[in-house]
């Protein structure tokens, strides 16, 4: 029978704990913090550390009462140790390495980014040998070759400014939205025409690609975007929000589909999974869609419900690693703010 892992998840300002065995999801449960940085238009990271150590026991004996086991039943501890917030990630290791050490169970510190593909495998089953993924969210945009989840992954490109999800709540704050700006961008975007405005798709000219073939850029994008807002304020008329916003989610949705379309045909590659905060976005999804039905891949999204931060993408990863026998992180583990999305397993 495979492990049962107890998943942990602390990387910024949900407190996830999940319980999964094989790819079997037992347990999900997360309690955010995100009402109490709202207030603030962004994560103040003092605040989400100790909203973590106010809800991670409640948390686990929530988890673990939904799942219909104890702690006597874990097998395995899993616990995102990077990147994120350090006073964060420093909250989720140390109450897994105190469930380790007292439960006398391996512990395995494993990659945040990498957990958001991971939890992929809860939904459609085990990836095949060779997955090309894409990780948008708040903090990160990715494009990731995976010939292995727990032991094989290559980042292909990343943005090298803003990460998509952070662009929209740019552009929300721009339009007058509430933090967090994406969805309130996504919902205004329903609404309006998304080739009313030309808005540019960066590192996508043929000088720029050949440097930059799969990497991303939205900072100008948000720029624009401002000076567009703002042109249309100075001549003394309504800013068309819905199409300001339509227009630019079709702008990010057309840049990372259309390079991660060309990574898959350039590595021969015939599955697609997007996960991350932005994979919930509408435009994505239905972008992702089409092209990818269009070129002959295999798309897979995880429900929204996995796409923000979750304990369940922890343990999926936790199990993905305790299923190959890969040796358990030591108890001596640090949590580290930039982990590279090479790293796996610490």
């Amino acid at each position: 029978m495979d492990p049962l892992v107890l998943g942990i998840e602390s990387t910024c300002d949900e407190t996830g704990v999940a319980l999964v065995r094989g790819t079997e999801l037992l347990a999900d449960v997360v309690a955010s913090s995100m009402d109490e940085h709202a207030r603030f238009g962004g994560i103040v990271p003092e605040v989400a550390s100790r909203a973590h150590l106010e809800a991670m026991i409640p948390t686990i004996e929530e988890a673990l009462s939904r799942a219909g086991h104890t702690l006597a039943d874990v097998d395995a501890v899993a616990v995102a140790s990077g990147p994120g917030l350090v006073g964060s990630l420093t909250v989720g290791v140390s109450a897994a390495k105190a469930l380790a050490l007292g439960l006398g169970k391996p512990l395995y510190g494993v990659n945040h980014v990498i957990g958001h593909i991971a939890v992929d495998e809860l939904v459609h089953g085990e990836f095949p040998e060779r997955i090309m993924a894409l990780v948008v969210s708040g903090g990160h945009t990715s494009l990731l070759l995976v010939e292995d989840i727990a032991t094989d992954v290559t980042e292909l490109g990343h943005t090298l400014d803003d990460a998509a999800g952070e662009a929209f709540d740019k552009v929300g704050r721009l339009l007058g939205l509430p933090y967090p700006g994406g969805p309130h961008v996504d919902r205004l975007a329903r609404e309006g025409n998304p080739t009313a405005i030309a808005f540019p798709r960066a590192l996508t000219k043929p000088k720029d690609m050949a440097k930059h073939a799969y990497d991303f850029s939205f900072s100008g994008l948000k720029t624009a975007v401002a000076r567009w807002v703002e042109a249309c304020q100075a001549r003394g008329e309504e800013v068309p929000t819905a199409d300001v916003a339509a227009s630019f989610a079709a702008a990010v949705a057309d840049v990372l589909i259309s390079k991660t379309i060309q990574a898959c045909r350039e590595n021969g590659v015939s599955t697609l999974v997007i996960g991350g905060g932005f994979s919930a976005n509408s435009q994505l999804r239905d972008a992702a869609a089409a092209r990818c039905a269009e070129a002959g891949i295999e798309l897979r999204i995880p429900p929204i419900r996995f796409c923000t931060d979750n304990g369940a993408m922890i343990a999926a990863l936790g199990s993905a690693v305790a299923r190959r026998g890969l040796a358990p992180s030591r108890l001596s583990i640090g949590v580290d703010s930039s982990m590279p999305l090479t790293t796996v397993l610490v």
